[in-house]
């Protein structure tokens, strides 16, 4: 998908159990989109898999959970943590959604990773990322 490509190695996670449906990826490189809030998950061994993220705080401000404390334990997090959703590209992009269910939690400082499943939640696997705008609140003549 980039060709070569020269990755850091503070740019590069391990994820233990790869992610779902890609148990056998563990190692993912983030390689950001220049001048936009997205970046992207390239699977280090496989160059046809990469996956879009964004942090959803920027499109959902006030998205929070509580990291379950063996997930804490297996990232090895004491303070440092990011925390992004996968997108999902519609043919019609502004249609676009993002997984705010299931977040990539990473911690920077040990650059491990994990897709976290929140279980409870309210939160949706394909939360518009841009909503939808409202037709009939704008009304035309007199």
């Amino acid at each position: 998908m980039w060709g070569e490509l020269d990755v850091r190695e503070e740019n590069i996670y391990h994820f233990s159990k790869g992610l779902p449906g890609f148990d056998e990826e563990t190692q993912f490189a983030l390689i950001p989109w220049e001048e936009t809030p997205f970046i992207y998950l390239q699977s280090i061994k496989e160059p046809d898999l990469s996956f879009l993220l964004v942090s959803p705080f920027v499109f959902a401000p006030d998205y929070s959970f509580e990291l379950p404390e063996a997930d804490r334990a297996e990232l090895e997090i004491s303070e440092e943590v990011s925390v992004y959703s996968i997108v999902t590209i519609q043919s019609e992009v502004s249609r676009s959604t993002m997984n705010l269910l299931a977040p990539v939690v990473l911690n920077p400082s040990k650059r491990t990773g994990k897709q976290v499943v929140l279980h409870q939640s309210s939160y949706a696997t394909r939360h518009q990322i841009w909503p939808a705008k409202d037709t009939n609140s704008v009304k035309g003549g007199v």
